[in-house]
């Protein structure tokens, strides 16, 4: 099984890029976040000429997550969530299903905007709030697999200048340890499974020729829980759809699982 992660960042702009990645690259499973379109407008017809079905979760403008599963596979989707218990917050940022007998959760974390903003602290509560959520679900589903754009860099080997970008958003010492409270939960970052070494990216700027210059953070993570971990066989950052004309500022990450 291919599961694959996406922040398309408005589908309405990048549903050709989208649907020729799934026709290149052939996944089982992909989870889409930043669709930035409401229900209504999802775009059902043209993803089931792809070879498509969804669940989603959206809204106008901003946020949204979605959870796309081949057709021919036989797949469908069960016990779907699309809120954070206990949180009251009408942000489309989560998504859960089970998939193929696969636990998926599918997280839009947010930006924070900088340290110290009202939408900093909101984010280290909606982390709060998520890990309390996934201790119960690691707990229902051994098979589980969390996924999405973290706006979070885990360490320094994921961000191309650790020194300049300090502590500030998305690789502060708060919120790194809030993703490390969500990976002790017994989850485990697959890429790092492969791959030690710095410089493999998952975002880049717009600004300044970053994709170019290789400037980058890796921000886009697939978690693995125990029972999937030794099934990981390979984890690709695929950096062609960052070629495209109009592009996402992110791109493609795939984990292929022996199951």
């Amino acid at each position: 099984m291919k599961i694959a992660s996406w922040n398309v960042n408005s589908l309405k702009v990048r549903i050709p890029h989208l649907t020729q990645w799934l026709s290149d690259a052939k996944p089982d499973v992909v989870a889409l976040q930043e669709t930035k379109l409401e229900d209504a407008k999802f775009p059902v017809d043209e993803l089931a000429a792809a070879g498509y079905q969804a669940v989603y979760a959206g809204q106008k403008t901003y946020n949204g997550v979605a959870i796309l599963a081949r057709n021919d596979a036989g797949f469908s989707f069960e016990d779907v969530v699309t809120d954070i218990p206990g949180l009251d917050d009408p942000q489309r940022r989560i998504l859960a299903a089970t998939v193929g007998g696969v636990r998926v959760v599918d997280l839009y974390v947010v930006n924070g905007k900088a340290v110290g903003d009202e939408k900093y602290t909101y984010k280290l509560h909606w982390l709060e709030r998520v890990h309390a959520f996934l201790e119960q679900e690691i707990r229902r589903n051994p098979k589980l697999v969390v996924l999405g754009d973290f706006n979070i860099a885990p360490d320094d080997r994921d961000v191309y200048d650790p020194i300049g970008w300090g502590e500030d958003v998305l690789c502060s010492p708060p919120e790194r340890a809030a993703l490390k409270a969500i990976t002790d939960l017994g989850l485990h970052d697959s890429f790092r499974l492969f791959e030690t070494e710095a410089g493999h990216y998952s975002w880049w700027d717009y600004r300044q020729g970053a994709f170019r210059r290789n400037m980058g953070l890796r921000i886009d993570l697939i978690l693995l829980g125990d029972a999937l971990k030794s099934s990981a066989k390979a984890v690709t950052i695929d950096r062609e759809p960052r070629r495209w004309e109009r592009p996402s500022d992110h791109t493609p990450v795939t984990v292929d699982l022996d199951i």
